[in-house]
């Protein structure tokens, strides 16, 4: 065979064994056709907390290929000043404010939505009409490329109020009642009233902390009610919990409403001390003796109309001005009582009391006398 017919023959075999070649590489991941992309963040809300402007957003888990993300994407903070009279447009000058890291981000995770506090400069703060500072945020998986940017929000920013100051609570049977010193509102601005937040408190943690990020929360703060006056009823608490209470005070540049920082905290156990009603009702009827059986004294009263009645107790005396023993060990789960221990030719005075879950016992009920013969 000629070299000439040869060459034909050995450019194939070249070409074979280098895709033989390629295809037997060191294993290893394979790499990506395009660099990971989180999916842009859509639900950017922006208010204004005193001296702070409140971000909040969800944070993305999935990429624009709807692949999970390995791990938290680190997220990037915009933020642009806006003249009176103007709004966001391909002109607007965005600055990067904040860079969060990925290993960061956990520290801003509030009940899986990212809570994250810009604090305003006093020249931001200074009022000036139709001035507005607008958001956006991108988050970013790999260096080389972020997301699309999150929805715009834009946010008038004024003079916060002054926070409420002297908050005390006090428990009730049927609310934890708060007072607090008036706040007056800043020049231009109107008092609009106040927010009340409640959070539940972790167990052993009764005091209230000098620094409020070391108080050890069992569920993060919540708008519990809003007041227009200087006082407030908390009646959906539980007695045996815990809770921190701080009232904002809220401002009103017409119809712009700003709260004030957090009021210093007061914590309250929530115990409850308060014993149900007396029994009312009570009666008693005697059944002679027969020859199947002795004498006894039946009683009966009116249901108690407390929720959180546990059950009766029933006293016996010999005494009309003493409320003598008591019959049961086991507390009545029903308003009646058969008592069997009586003696013929004697008088005898019965009361009865209610008893709740926390073990509170009320006053006792009118006396019934019963004549066994």
């Amino acid at each position: 065979m000629t070299s000439r017919a040869s060459a034909p023959i050995l450019l194939a075999f070249s070409l074979w064994v280098s895709a033989l070649l390629a295809g037997c590489a060191s294993p290893g991941d394979p790499t990506p056709r395009h660099p990971v992309v989180p999916t842009p963040v859509t639900d950017l809300a922006v208010r204004q907390q005193g001296n702070e402007a409140v971000l909040t957003f969800s944070l993305p888990d999935r990429s624009m290929d709807r692949e999970p993300l390995d791990e938290e994407p680190s997220i990037e903070i915009f933020r642009a000043y806006i003249a009176p009279g103007a709004s966001v447009d391909k002109k607007t000058q965005w600055r990067l404010a904040y860079e969060i890291p990925s290993a960061r981000v956990d520290s801003y995770l509030k009940e899986k939505r990212i809570d994250f506090r810009d604090a305003l400069a006093p020249a931001d703060l200074s009022y000036m009409e139709g001035s507005a500072i607008a958001y956006k945020v991108r988050t970013r998986a790999v260096k080389t490329r972020a997301s699309d940017d999150s929805n715009i929000l834009t946010v008038r920013v004024f003079p916060p109020p002054a926070p409420s100051s002297d908050v005390r609570a006090t428990v009730k049977e049927s609310a934890v009642e708060l007072n607090w010193a008036e706040a007056a509102p800043p020049s231009g601005a109107a008092l609009a009233g106040y927010h009340v937040y409640r959070a539940q408190v972790a167990p052993g943690q009764e005091s209230v902390p000098q620094d409020m990020s070391q108080a050890k929360l069992k569920t993060p703060p919540e708008l519990a009610g809003t007041s227009t006056t200087l006082q407030f009823r908390d009646t959906a608490f539980e007695f045996g919990r815990t809770y921190l209470y701080t009232v904002r005070t809220v401002a009103a540049f017409g119809t712009n409403m700003v709260e004030s920082a957090d009021s210093a905290p007061t914590i309250v156990t929530a115990r409850d001390i308060f014993p149900p009603a007396a029994p009312g009702g009570l009666e008693s009827a005697v059944i002679p003796a027969t020859s199947q059986g002795t004498a006894y004294v039946e009683l009966s009263w009116a249901i108690s109309p407390e929720a959180d009645l546990e059950g009766y107790r029933v006293y016996r005396s010999e005494e009309e001005d003493k409320s003598g023993d008591r019959l049961n060990g086991e507390l009545l789960l029903s308003p009646a009582f058969r008592d069997i221990s009586v003696v013929g030719g004697k008088r005898y005075y019965y009361r009865v009391s209610a008893v709740d879950r926390a073990g509170n016992e009320s006053p006792l009920s009118s006396v019934v006398t019963a004549d066994v013969p």
